[in-house]
């Protein structure tokens, strides 16, 4: 797709083969890529002849010191990094399985089950104006800072969460939480993609995230084991033990293997042979810090209102709700104008912001995340109260997406690496996904068979899963090495955005029909216990399974569930539309990485 004239030229790198000393553009688009072997790209018209055996000479520092990585480790160096990323892949996915299980418990100790999204929204929020830093970190620092970095934070997180004693404080853990493990987690993907061919990038994502399979059995034994045996507290703070540990390995690694490279000749020691003050400009440049500035303060202005919209005194139409909502897009559409035409090193090349298959990705990923948290957040709590579950029990059921995926994904590898095209995918993947949340809004009703839920989430886990590793693909492929890190954090950003968005929709659906269906429905010797029932979970399981106030309770789940559905599957709609702007790129034809990599 061509550029924006207007533009800066600088949006677009010039690679130098060292071999010829030609110059070519790296940021070419691979949408029209043809033919190609090994070290060529063939796009624009035009054969690009790749250096395959040294780093280049033009890109960031974080990327020619994994480039050089990658040229010097071993095999055996590269087995022990996708065992290590699978590890820590686990630790993530054991520790998101208790915390979404043991969360409704968390705000009910505090009477404040109904401020569940609000948590949600928050973290998203924050999470999502991160991932920006956290790629120039990566790209500037190194690929083994930015992940020391985010590990850190999702620690601090971790030990806030076990020991907080309000729910502010938890909220602010959960940011920290949110910021860590999803920082920690984006930084694993990128060296993923630093460490594999993009052919195999779909099942090298698929063996990096397949733990989910085992903790999706694990986590909600060990949720309800923590909740019963010992103490919520414990279900985090056992995990700030366990994830310096995991951790640890893999920096390590990545360090060792930069020193070899290093003394290999393939990466000089940085000499700025700049003053102080020039040294600190040059990274105030380098790290494009008032773009990411702009980014960060404008997108969390702009999603904040989101979640204190409910507690506002006029909702909505208070002076401070609107005018951060104004201000925040005023702040987003200068951190544009500042990409455009002043930033001397852009966060991410014009031509892929403006490239259809980026773009078409990321709105399925942004319409997905939507759609999904439009119902998600309040699931477990469902399951417990209307279908008589267990918290494990209910954990097994929502963790049924994990479980599918896990077998699926490796499935959907090999056929990308066999085929080399993943868009015909989509063209299943999205009718069966709608299909499924569709059929969710009948099932999830009181007195419905838990086996039709099961299927339902059977069936919107193959979907969901593809569009996943889709996305990745699609938004990986349309660049170059270079923006690997700033493509996928584009990605994350609209993805964490949308789930925003998303919880956002469901607070609404949650406040404005689920008390006023319990005040309908709740009997006479019920209704002064209204407020308690609405904002504890335990209480409302307080009640046996078929009293009359019990299935009062199910009746208003059922009515906030089946609004909560609908508005999620309208949303979804828009996913046909987005499909239709991705190409079919031959992955198998495109040259992204360097050395030794999968």
């Amino acid at each position: 797709m061509v550029a924006i004239p207007t533009f800066r030229p600088g949006f677009r790198r010039a690679a130098t083969d060292v071999s010829s000393g030609l110059a070519v553009s790296e940021a070419a688009s691979p949408d029209n890529i043809t033919a190609g072997g090994d070290g060529q790209e063939v796009g624009s018209g035009s054969v690009h002849k790749l250096s395959l055996d040294q780093p280049a000479d033009d890109a960031q520092r974080g990327v020619q010191m994994v480039e050089a990585v990658t040229l010097t480790w071993s095999k055996q160096s590269l087995v022990c990094v996708f065992i290590l990323m699978f590890l820590l892949y686990f630790v993530n996915a054991f520790q998101a399985s208790i915390l979404s299980n043991l969360t409704p418990y968390v705000t009910s100790d505090f009477e404040q089950h109904s401020l569940l999204t609000v948590i949600y929204i928050v973290s998203n929020s924050m999470t999502a104006a991160t991932y920006i830093p956290v790629a120039k970190i990566l790209d500037l620092w190194g690929r083994a800072e930015g992940f020391l970095v985010m590990v850190v934070f999702a620690d601090v997180g971790l030990i806030l969460m076990a020991s907080c004693n309000s729910l502010s404080t938890f909220c602010a853990a959960q940011v920290f939480y949110s910021i860590g493990f999803g920082g920690m987690i984006y930084s694993i993907d990128v060296i993923t993609a630093d460490a594999s061919k993009l052919k195999n990038r779909g099942l090298a994502y698929a063996f990096t995230s397949s733990p989910y399979m085992i903790t999706a059995f694990a986590g909600p034994k060990a949720s309800e084991g923590f909740y019963e045996g010992i103490s919520w507290r414990w279900g985090f703070g056992c995990f700030s033990i366990i994830l310096p540990v995991v951790a640890a390995p893999l920096f390590i690694i990545l360090k060792l293997n930069l020193r070899k490279a290093q003394r290999q000749g393939l990466l000089g020691r940085e000499r700025s042979g700049r003053s102080l003050w020039q040294n600190a400009l040059h990274w105030v440049v380098e790290f494009d810090a008032l773009g990411v500035f702009l980014f960060a303060s404008g997108l969390t202005v702009f999603l904040l209102p989101f979640s204190l919209a409910d507690s506002a005194p006029d909702g909505w139409g208070s002076g401070y709700i609107i005018a951060m909502i104004v201000v925040g897009v005023v702040v987003l559409v200068l951190f544009g104008l500042h990409e455009a035409y002043l930033a001397r090193v852009p966060f991410i090349a014009a031509s892929l912001l403006t490239n259809r298959t980026v773009i078409g990705a990321c709105l399925l990923d942004l319409t997905y995340q939507i759609s999904y948290y439009c119902w998600a957040s309040y699931f477990t709590s469902f399951l417990q109260v209307v279908n008589d579950l267990s918290i494990s029990e209910a954990g097994y059921v929502s963790s049924t997406f994990d479980v599918v995926s896990g077998v699926l994904l490796i499935s959907v590898g090999f056929m990308i690496r066999k085929t080399g095209h993943f868009k015909w995918l989509l063209y299943m993947a999205v009718p069966l996904y709608v299909l499924a949340q569709g059929l969710m809004i009948h099932f999830r009703q009181p007195h419905k068979n838990i086996g039709y839920i099961v299927m339902c989430q059977i069936f919107i886990a193959m979907g969901g899963s593809v569009f996943i590793i889709c996305e990745q693909l699609g938004v990986l492929a349309a660049s170059d090495h270079q923006h690997v890190a700033a493509v996928l954090a584009l990605l994350n950003v609209v993805g964490n955005v949308g789930g925003a968005v998303g919880n956002t929709v469901s607070a609404a659906i949650w406040t404005n029909t689920f008390p006023q269906a319990l005040a309908r429905y709740l009997p006479d010797s019920a209704q002064p216990d209204l407020e308690s029932i609405y904002n504890d979970l335990s209480v409302q399981l307080s009640y046996d399974y078929d009293s009359p106030t019990r299935v009062a309770i199910q009746k208003a789940y059922g009515y906030a569930q089946e609004r909560m559905l609908a508005a999620g599957t309208g949303i979804m709609a828009l996913s046909f539309i987005w499909i239709l702007l991705i190409k079919n790129i031959n992955v198998a034809k495109v040259q992204q990485t360097k050395g030794m990599v999968f």
